[in-house]
């Protein structure tokens, strides 16, 4: 059973400009924000269908703007003075309608409260999204299970996990932060292969 332990409790004064080795002096909240940098490599086809992306759910645990890190196998904790602009999922689910609107790779996507009749609808779920602080400068651990649904047959189209671990620069919560954005951007492109790879043929008309 995972322990989840509050930096605070561990005495890990922890903030954007502070190493995880330590330092007694309390300093103002750094906020970072998580962003995309883009996908590498442009879509090369673009599925007819209509996309409906659903909010990203998470855990208890994750669904907070604090950054998490883990200090030993089986434990969380947060940083007692750094923050996201955004909750964690919720600005991962915001990026990816984003991305997959920008680079077409459905004919349509929208947001699936947005009132619009699709053919798909894409459900994710953050797993984790943590900065893994056993060594320094440890890494970046970010888990998102995503899967497709038909929804004329309401069957599912397609299930995966994705999975992605960035060194981070330094050891504290400003090169955790980057390595987020890193770790992040390589997660949805992830995510674009796996939609383009799945069936394009046109929907049957009768379908429709």
């Amino acid at each position: 059973m995972k322990i989840y332990l509050i930096a605070g409790i561990l005495a890990l004064g922890l903030s954007g400009c502070i190493s995880l080795s330590g330092n007694k002096n309390a300093p103002a909240i750094v906020t970072y924000s998580l962003e995309d940098a883009g996908r590498a490599t442009p879509v090369t086809a673009t599925n007819p269908r209509t996309l409906l992306v659903l909010d990203t759910a998470t855990s208890a645990f994750y669904n907070t703007d604090s950054i998490a890190f883990s200090r030993a196998p089986g434990t969380r904790g947060l940083y007692r003075y750094a923050r996201w602009t955004e909750r964690p999922g919720k600005r991962i689910g915001s990026l990816l309608l984003a991305r997959l609107e920008a680079d077409q790779v459905f004919a349509t996507v929208a947001s699936a409260s947005s009132g619009i009749k699709g053919d798909w609808v894409l459900g994710t779920e953050l797993l984790a999204f943590y900065h893994q602080a056993s060594a320094a400068p440890g890494s970046v651990h970010v888990e998102l299970r995503a899967e497709v649904v038909d929804l004329r047959s309401r069957s599912l189209v397609a299930r995966k996990r994705f999975e992605q671990d960035i060194p981070a620069s330094t050891y504290n919560a400003a090169g955790a932060a980057g390595a987020f954005n890193l770790a992040t951007a390589r997660l949805l492109d992830a995510v674009e292969s796996w939609l383009q790879s799945l069936p394009r043929n046109e929907p049957t008309q009768s379908a429709r």
